[in-house]
């Protein structure tokens, strides 16, 4: 997609913060950050959602989860704790209409949702 800014920033168009980067996923640094350790995980391959990555590429899912666990492990933030937030859809609140998962930590979060 053309204006997604997730897209540009895996073509490098945009610069972004990388922490880490597989042929298939690309993790960097959140722009407005909530915590001192917020980090975004996106599919380099655009799917606007979950259901259609679940409905393409079911494959890629576990590809994203090892990589969220590898930017956990080299955050070392695995031990105290962390949240992973994915918002999907406008209704749950998804901002960018590209499949992303938040990593939030480095903190004690609380209950309240971010």
């Amino acid at each position: 997609m053309n204006d997604c800014i997730f897209c540009k920033i895996v073509s490098g168009q945009i610069p972004g913060k990388i922490v880490f980067e597989t042929d298939e996923v690309l993790a960097f640094h959140d722009v407005n950050p909530v915590a001192p350790v917020h980090i975004l995980v996106v599919p380099k391959k655009h799917y606007s959602n979950l259901h259609e990555l679940i409905s393409n590429e079911k494959s890629l899912v576990e590809k994203l989860f090892e990589s969220i666990d590898r930017v956990v492990s080299d955050f070392e933030i695995s031990e105290k704790g962390f949240r992973i937030i994915m918002n999907n859809g406008e209704e749950g609140g998804q901002s960018v209409p590209h499949l992303h998962f938040h990593i939030i930590g480095g903190t004690k979060l609380g209950n309240r949702l971010v």
